[in-house]
C-alpha cells in the first residue's frame, strides 16, 4: 500500500479524546491531526515520539492531517492507523503473498454475516469450494520485557470477543473460517493471545481453534512512503 505523498514527520504532544493528537512540526508550530485509533495503544503513543502523518484533500475535513506511524525511543516503528489492517489484508490476499488465501474466485469486503450482526471484513468465495470468512485484526503491542513478543488485544474487546463467536459458528456450519492477525509493528517477531488482558477474548480464542477457525500472523514493513505485509511470523497458543 503506497502513501499517495510521503508521510511527515512531528513530535508527539498527546493524544486525546479517543480520535484527537497534537504534535509539534518541525518549524515549531502546533497542530492538531486526526487519530484513526480508539485502543489503548500502549506503548504507541508516548510524549516525544516521532509522529508520521498524511494530509487528505477532501477538503470537508475538519482535520484534514492523520497520524499514520509512531516511531518509537527505541527505533521501532508501528502503523496505529487501524483502517489499514483490512487494506493490507486485502493488498495481500491479491497479490498472493499470503498462501494459505490462495485459490479463491472472489473477494469482497464488509459483508454481512452471523448471529450477532456482524460484517466479516473479508469474504472469499468460490464455486468449488466452501465460503471462507476472514477476521482481520492489527497487533502493535509488544511486550518490553520479552524479545519480540506482540499480544492481541490491547484492551478488552467485546467487539472482538463477539467476533470468535461468530467465525467458530461459521466453521461448525461447514465454511472456513480465519482470523488474519496484521503485525503492525517493526518490533513484533511472534504473536499470543493477551490473557492478561482479557481472558474471555483467549478462552474464546483458544474455543475457535478447537472447532477449526484458523489463525494467521503476517508481518508488515513500513515506511514512510508504503506499508506492505510480506512475511509469517508465529502464533503462539496461550
Amino acid at each position: 500500500m503506497h502513501f499517495n505523498l510521503p508521510l511527515e514527520p512531528a513530535t508527539l504532544i498527546k493524544r486525546y479524546k479517543r480520535f484527537l493528537t497534537d504534535i509539534v512540526l518541525a518549524d515549531g508550530s502546533t497542530r492538531t491531526i486526526h487519530c484513526a485509533n480508539t485502543g489503548a495503544m500502549t506503548g504507541c503513543a508516548e510524549p516525544g515520539n516521532t509522529v508520521w502523518y498524511s494530509t487528505s484533500d477532501n477538503p470537508k475535513r475538519k482535520y484534514p492531517n492523520s497520524w499514520e506511524l509512531s516511531q518509537t525511543a527505541a527505533g521501532h516503528q508501528i502503523c496505529i492507523n487501524t483502517a489499514r489492517a483490512n487494506q493490507l489484508a486485502v493488498e495481500a490476499i491479491e497479490n498472493g503473498t499470503i498462501v494459505e488465501l490462495l485459490g479463491y474466485e472472489e473477494l469482497r469486503t464488509e459483508v454481512k454475516y452471523g448471529n450477532e450482526n456482524s460484517r466479516i471484513d473479508v469474504l472469499l468465495s468460490d464455486s468449488n469450494k466452501p465460503n471462507c470468512f476472514i477476521e482481520v485484526k492489527s497487533v502493535t503491542l509488544l511486550d518490553e520485557e520479552v524479545n519480540g513478543q506482540g499480544y492481541f488485544p490491547d484492551s478488552v474487546t467485546t467487539r472482538g470477543q463477539k467476533h470468535l463467536r461468530e467465525l467458530t459458528e461459521m466453521v461448525n456450519s461447514g465454511s472456513r473460517a480465519v482470523l488474519l492477525f496484521t503485525v503492525l509493528h517493526s518490533g513484533i517477531e511472534k504473536v499470543s493471545a493477551a490473557h492478561h488482558i482479557d481472558a474471555k477474548y483467549s478462552l474464546l480464542l483458544k474455543q475457535a481453534q478447537d472447532a477449526g477457525v484458523e489463525v494467521l500472523c503476517y508481518k508488515a514493513e513500513l515506511s514512510n512512503t508504503e506499508i506492505t505485509l510480506t512475511q509469517a511470523v508465529e502464533f503462539i497458543s496461550n
